[in-house]
C-alpha cells in the first residue's frame, strides 16, 4: 500500500488554498493600533494666542470693511467724526493712498478691520501689515 495514508487507506490530497486567517488577524491588530494612535495626534487643533479687551478703546477709529469682492470700505468712526461717508475702494494702492491720507490728517486714529468670513486670511493680513507700514500703531480686529 504505498501512497496511502494509515486513516482509512485513502491517498491524502493537498490543499491548494491560502489561509487567510493570520492575516485577518494582522490586519485587526493593526486597525486597533491606528484606531487608537489616531486621537493622539490631531493636526486640526490651532493653539491660538489670546488677547484680553484694549485697555482703553479708541473713540474714534478708521473702520476698514473688507467684503470677498475685492473691495475694501474706509469710514471714520465716532462722536468727533462729524458724519463722515463711508468711501469704497479697489486695490491695495488705493486703499494705501486712503490710509496715507487719513493717517495724515489725524496720526492718533486707530484702526479697525472688520472683515467677512468668506475673506481669505492673507487679505486681512495685507491690511492690518500695510496700516503698519503707514506709521498706524493701533490696529484691532472686529469680532461679533
Amino acid at each position: 500500500m504505498a501512497g496511502s495514508s494509515m486513516r482509512g487507506g485513502r491517498p491524502r490530497k493537498f490543499k491548494s488554498e491560502i489561509n487567510v486567517v493570520p492575516y485577518i488577524d494582522v490586519m485587526l491588530v493593526l486597525l486597533i493600533i491606528f484606531m487608537v494612535a489616531t486621537p493622539i495626534t490631531n493636526p486640526s487643533v490651532i493653539n491660538l494666542p489670546t488677547a484680553g479687551k484694549s485697555t482703553q478703546p479708541p473713540s474714534d477709529y478708521i473702520e476698514i470693511a473688507l467684503k470677498p469682492n475685492s473691495q475694501a470700505t474706509i469710514r471714520i468712526n465716532g462722536p468727533k467724526s462729524g458724519g463722515k461717508k463711508a468711501e469704497t475702494v479697489t486695490g491695495k494702492t488705493d486703499l494705501s493712498e486712503r490710509l496715507r491720507k487719513l493717517h495724515d490728517d489725524n496720526p492718533e486714529l486707530a484702526v479697525m478691520i472688520s472683515a467677512d468670513k468668506d475673506i481669505k486670511y492673507d487679505e486681512v493680513v495685507q491690511v492690518i501689515s500695510e496700516a503698519k507700514k503707514q506709521g498706524i500703531a493701533r490696529v484691532g480686529l472686529a469680532t461679533k
